[in-house]
């Protein structure tokens, strides 16, 4: 998630290479494979930030109703598009920007609402789940299951109370960090790291989200707070939208030695799409303008305020990036962890630099083609599509009964944590 911003309109099925005037027989013979594939599996996306849109929409912000997603919707979600896309469960990430001055829980009330009336809203598209169980069970029925993911530990303001009331709303994974450090870990993007990782209280807060069977999100967090989340934690974490810094060097993405360690732990990366995460070439002209909006957005003291700073950062210009980038980024993933640690995370609704072929939720089966080119087998691509997310989802309830079963609920008061301290 970068933060809100408008909405480029997006070609369903685009070519997936530039200057091409006609697919291959090949081509078509791979997307026809991809989307039967994808009609016999559950296609789970990590990370999309439509509560944020909505939230921000021109004319109608916050208003569920009027931001229709039975038809074309401004944004890069719609029901016609994840149809299309043969989107089975979704975790729609109710995001709140770390840039904030403060009130971070009572705004994560408001994206859960948000969320929850997305849900209810369509009960003939979205089910609510908090459970495989829920989910395969969504899928039986035809719905696309609907997961809440919080962006940002901020959110819990420092209160392991605050955690459990976020999962009884329906919260099953947060970020341990967004674009800024909270009191306890490290994220990846301030310059000078905090802690070194995690401080002792963010330790427990691993812990209490393993008790609860709540996922650990490391996307966004400094390489040190994805080492020490790896050592304390007892179930599979996850990345619900990263790549992989052995591609692309920027602290956004996942070292090699992090994900070298997925196997033992059982976690699962899901590679974004953003293009700037996913090419080189694009992530150059990105990030020093993302560090200089972030500088804005933290000045800023309005929603309009931080908007106006997006509005001058969504116009940079990337390079081409296509659909072969991001596979590239699944098979580093699969090259340097296992064909069982990989999935997806689109992060749709949240960014606006696309690749050529992956602009909205209709276009998965392009990526699937891809593979399918590339020579993966049925069997591999859904374990990308779900079958890795609910294998590790399945683990982290077993984790989760048994913590609860023998410990109680942890009622640790944060206590500040010097810079460098342990």
């Amino acid at each position: 998630m970068l933060t809100q911003r408008a909405c480029k309109p997006a070609a369903w099925l685009l070519l997936l290479t530039p200057g091409a005037v006609a697919p291959s027989l090949a081509a078509d013979s791979a997307l026809a494979h991809a989307n039967r594939l994808l009609s016999q599996t559950i296609l789970i996306d990590g990370h999309n930030d439509l509560p944020i849109t909505i939230r921000g929409a021109k004319g109608a912000p916050g208003d569920v109703t009027a931001y229709d997603l039975r038809g074309h919707a401004p944004g890069q979600t719609d029901i016609p598009r994840l149809r299309a896309g043969h989107v089975g469960a979704q975790f729609w990430s109710v995001y709140i920007p770390s840039e904030a001055k403060g009130g971070f829980a009572r705004m994560q009330l408001e994206q859960i609402d948000i969320a929850r009336q997305i849900i209810n809203r369509y009960p003939d598209t979205f089910r609510f789940a908090g459970s495989t169980a829920d989910i395969r069970a969504a899928h039986r029925a035809h719905r696309i299951a609907s997961l809440l993911g919080m962006e940002g530990g901020q959110a819990i303001e420092n209160s392991l109370g605050a955690l459990r009331a976020f999962y009884d709303l329906g919260v099953r994974y947060m970020t341990l960090t967004h674009n800024s450090h909270t009191d306890w870990a490290d994220s990846a993007m301030p310059d000078t790291p905090k802690f070194g990782g995690l401080s002792p209280f963010g330790e427990r807060v691993v812990g209490e989200m393993n008790r609860l069977g709540m996922f650990v999100d490391l996307s966004h967090t400094a390489a040190d707070t994805m080492r020490d989340a790896l050592d304390v934690s007892k179930a599979p974490v996850i990345f619900s939208h990263a790549a992989a810094r052995g591609l692309v060097d920027i602290p956004r993405n996942v070292p090699d030695d992090v994900i070298a360690r997925l196997p033992a732990n059982g976690g699962v990366l899901m590679v974004t799409f953003v293009a700037g995460f996913v090419s080189q070439d694009a992530a150059n002209a990105l990030f020093p303008a993302m560090k200089e909006f972030y500088q804005s957005a933290g000045s800023a003291k309005t929603d309009e305020e931080r908007r106006a700073a997006y509005d001058k950062f969504k116009n940079i210009a990337l390079p081409p990036v296509t659909v072969k980038d991001v596979a590239d980024h699944i098979e580093h993933v699969v090259k340097v962890a296992s064909i069982d640690n990989v999935g997806i995370g689109g992060d749709f609704d949240g960014n606006d630099q696309w690749p050529q072929g992956l602009s909205d939720v209709s276009m998965y089966p392009n990526l699937f083609a891809e593979l399918i080119r590339r020579g993966w087998t049925d069997g591999d691509l859904k374990k990308l599509a779900g079958e890795n997310l609910l294998r590790a989802m399945t683990q982290a309830e077993k984790v989760a009964r048994g913590l609860q079963a023998a410990t109680p609920p942890d009622v640790t008061r944060f206590e500040a944590t010097s810079p460098g301290g342990r």
